[in-house]
Formats: structure tokens, sequence, C-alpha cells
């Protein structure tokens, strides 16, 4: 048996971004007050057009904070931003646009936004504050006050739906973009998407968004060559986010030749995630070099829900401190997608990772924290599972340290592996890493798998618990080197069922 992805080579250009003009105007020039009460809308974006009737340049916004509404950014502007300086999102929902273009993905309200911009950029030193938590919190006043409709309000959670709530980036069907050095806080929702985008490149940035709900850090829609380097991510959602949805009177269009390195995130949901949503899919991605902590569910996920192909995966030299989840890889298929050929997972090589997993909830001393399960559970292991009728295939996993908690419990939560034909499918439900219950395993449990090879992987766990380390259910091709399961183990530490190891 040939595993491809061993020899999987991704190679990534540097995104460059050209602002062609020589103008460099000041938003001050322009009438805007960095007072921190005026609303300045107009006069940034008229410094915005002027650089652009210009045949492009630079927009300063210089020491102060500038209030703000929704500003567009046009073909050839770079949008800078001082040291001391800060963009202020207004806290009234009326001062927001949305892009209309028929391609976006969602049609969201945003602070900054782009619509089928060339050659665009956000730089400097200082800081995009979206106000999140005062503008949401506005919202929800006015549902209580009759003047925002039931539709638009989540009565469970009590807080107004996530696409009434303004992101503070949005960039739609845009190319050649940089965005670099800035601060971003304090999103509503989203805090940044980027969505039929090509040439973007995220470079040092730092993302602070923890006040209110949805804050995924950053989200890539169904883009092309893509480079996320160097950045700090803390978001009270998803860290960074690969997403893929339905193009073109149905036509999939793929996330494809992503590059994302040299990161920190923490999140309240997981830190690098390729899905949910994927209904085209993701082609070529490398993920490397990433520092992962304090993380509610999983440091990485992969997951294809609707139909979706993930293949040609990289990710390598991952260091995960405290997170609920060291590795999460699911193939199902939604109902509403019965129809379409079931999704594909294959070609991935996951390398050089060490986490470690604690007992309690990693994200406890958090504002806004994961919300808690409905049934009682032990701690679960990583895993990787596909469906009875469509495997995923060719996964490598090499050089992985992980330590458990243990102390797993029958008492409290007990699924025995001679009870492992009763783990359900979960085929039509949004994937977690805790979907299927209690597991019968501590430490990795693959369910439907097709070629899986482990080399070098060294479990350790600190207290005793009632599971063996490894379950393997209908997995073939199956190729262990050097496993070490170190630590109270007082069960056997690999379990085969319906698997075959190969000798």
């Amino acid at each position: 048996m040939q595993f491809v992805v061993t020899s999987l080579i991704v190679t990534f250009s540097l995104i460059t971004v050209t602002c062609y003009g020589q103008v460099d105007v000041n938003i001050s020039d322009f009438g805007a007050k960095g007072d921190g009460t005026t609303i300045n809308t107009a006069y940034i974006q008229e410094a915005i057009d002027h650089a652009h009737e210009n045949n492009g340049g630079r927009v300063v916004v210089p020491k102060g904070n500038f209030l703000t509404g929704s500003i567009i950014l046009k073909d050839g502007v770079e949008l800078f931003i001082s040291k001391n300086a800060t963009i202020l999102g207004s806290t009234r929902l009326e001062d927001y646009k949305f892009v209309s273009n028929t391609l976006a993905t969602y049609h969201w309200k945003a602070l900054i936004l782009a619509d089928s911009a060339a050659n665009i950029r956000i730089t400097g030193k200082g800081v995009i504050n979206g106000q999140g938590k005062s503008l949401a919190l506005k919202l929800d006043s006015l549902f209580y006050a009759g003047q925002l409709d039931s539709s638009l309000y989540q009565l469970k959670e009590r807080r107004p739906v996530g696409h009434i709530r303004p992101m503070i980036i949005q960039f739609v069907n845009c190319r050649q973009i940089s965005i670099q050095d800035v601060t971003i806080k304090n999103a509503a929702s989203w805090v940044q998407s980027y969505d039929l985008c090509q040439n973007l490149s995220i470079d040092n940035i730092r993302v602070e968004s923890v006040d209110y709900w949805n804050n995924d850090g950053i989200d890539i829609i169904d883009c092309k060559n893509v480079r996320i380097t160097n950045s700090f991510i803390n978001s009270s959602d998803d860290g960074i986010c690969l997403k893929s949805y339905r193009r073109r009177d149905g036509i999939p269009v793929f996330c494809e030749n992503i590059y994302i390195a040299n990161c920190t995130v923490r999140s309240s949901a997981s830190a690098v995630k390729l899905g949910t949503s994927s209904y085209g899919g993701f082609k070529n991605i490398t993920i490397e070099k990433i520092k992962v902590f304090d993380t509610y569910r999983s440091a990485i996920a992969i997951e294809s829900w609707e139909s979706g192909v993930i293949e040609d995966i990289l990710i390598q030299d991952i260091v995960a401190k405290n997170t609920g989840n060291a590795l999460f890889i699911k193939l199902s298929q939604r109902d509403i997608y019965k129809n379409r050929p079931a999704g594909v997972i294959r070609n991935v090589l996951i390398r050089n990772i060490k986490a470690s997993i604690p007992f309690t909830q990693p994200d406890y001393f958090y504002t806004l924290r994961g919300p808690t399960l409905p049934f009682f559970h032990n701690t679960f292991p990583a895993s990787i599972t596909g469906m009875p009728s469509q495997k995923i295939e060719n996964v490598v996993l090499e050089n992985i340290k992980i330590s458990y908690p243990g102390r797993g419990n029958k008492s409290y939560a007990n699924m025995p592996t001679d009870r492992i034909d009763e783990i359900p499918e979960m085929l039509n439900e949004y994937p977690e890493f805790s979907m299927f219950g209690e597991l019968p395993a501590w430490g990795l449990y693959v369910r439907h798998v097709d070629g899986l090879v482990m080399n070098n992987i060294h479990l350790k766990i600190r207290k005793p618990d009632y599971r063996p380390c490894l379950v393997f259910d209908d997995t073939k091709g199956l190729k262990l080197n050097d496993i070490k399961i170190r630590g109270v183990q007082k069960v056997k530490g690999i379990f085969l069922h319906d698997s075959e190891q190969i000798p």
C-alpha cells in the first residue's frame, strides 16, 4: 500500500500587494476627529475615495480614537493605522453597511468592507476596536424594547443572532490583499471574513476578541493562495477556520493552497479547523509551527460534513497545552446532501505533535466558556472516524506525544469495548469531538479508516482509566510502529475490532 501523503510537498509563493499611487492622505485633513465621540464615517470614506481616484495610495489614521460606521476599501488603497491610533466601531446598527455582491456567502454588515477590490491593505501598529459587546448588548435591548424582530433573536441563548451583529472586516471577491501588524479586537460577531478572495496575506496581526459570542478569529471561505503567519489569535469561537460553501449554481469551489504557520491560538471552540462548512472542500493545505493553549475543543479539527473533498493536508510542529482535545477528524454526510456523492478525507499527514489534555475544563478562567455538555462523560480521546460506506483514506501520524489525565471511571460513564457496536455513527449531526458521547478509549479512537500508519506514537496517562489506550474499529491497512503507552495502565493498551494490523 502506498501512502501518497508521505511525499506531499507544498510550496507557497510570497503574495505581493502594490498600492500604485503616490497619494498619502491623513484622515484629519478631511475633517476626521480622534475624540472618540465624533462619527467620522464620511470623512474616512472621503479620504479613501480620494486616494482611490488618484490611482491609489495610503490613507493614514493618526493618533487618536476615531469613531466610525462602515467604510469601504477600494482598489489600490492602503489603510494605515498609526501607533496609538484606534478605529472605533460605532455601537449603532444603523451606521453599518453590508456587501451587496451576490456571490457573498453572508450578507452581514461589517465595519471595514471591500467588494471585488484589488491591491488593498490594512497595516500599521494601531488598533481596530469593534466595541462588539456594547454593540451586541444594544441590539439585545432593542429586542426587549420591541424594535428587533423575534426571528433575529435566539431566545434560548438570550442573544441576537450572529448575522444581525456586524463583523469587523468582510472582504468578498477581492484579490491581492495584505493585513499586517494591526490589532483587531472586540467583535460583535465574527472578527474577520475573507470570502472568494485570492492572494491574501495576513501577517503579524493580533486578534483579541473574547467579549461576546461567535467571535471566530479568522474565517477563510473558498479562497485561494492564502498565507496566515506570525499572528496571535484569542477568540471566543474558532481561532482560524477554513470554510467552503455552495457556489455558482451548485458548482463546488474549494479553499485551496492555504499556508498557516508560526501562530499562537487560544479558542473557546477549536484552535485551527477545516470545516464544518465543507460543500466544496479543502485542497493543498499546510499548517505548521502552531502553539495552542487554553482551548475548549480541538487543537486541530478536520471535518467534512457537507459532501466536501478534503485532501493533501500537511499538519506538523504543533504544541498544544491545556486543550480539551488534541485531534479530531470526522467524515460524515449531512442529511440535506444525501443526494450528492459522499465527501472524502484522504492523504493527510500529521507529525511532530505534542499535546497535554487537562481533567478540568480548559477555558475555565475565561469569561465566555464553552457550553457544558448535557451528558456525563470521562475525558474524550483523539478520534479519526469515517463512514461505513465511505472510509477515510491514507492517514499518517508520526512523532506524536499526548499526555492524558486518566481518571476514567465506569461508575461515571461507561462504554466498554464489548459494547463497541453501540457507538452511534452520528452521520447527520454537527461534528464535534464530543459527539459520540462516552468512547471506549482514553487515547485514540479510530473507526472506518482505510490505510492508517502510526509511527513513533507516545501516549501517557497520569491517573488510572478503565479503558484501553487505542481502539481500532473497522480499520484496514493498519501499520503500528514504535507505539509507547506509559503511565498507570491497568487494561490492555490496544483493542482491535473488525480490524487487522499489518505485520
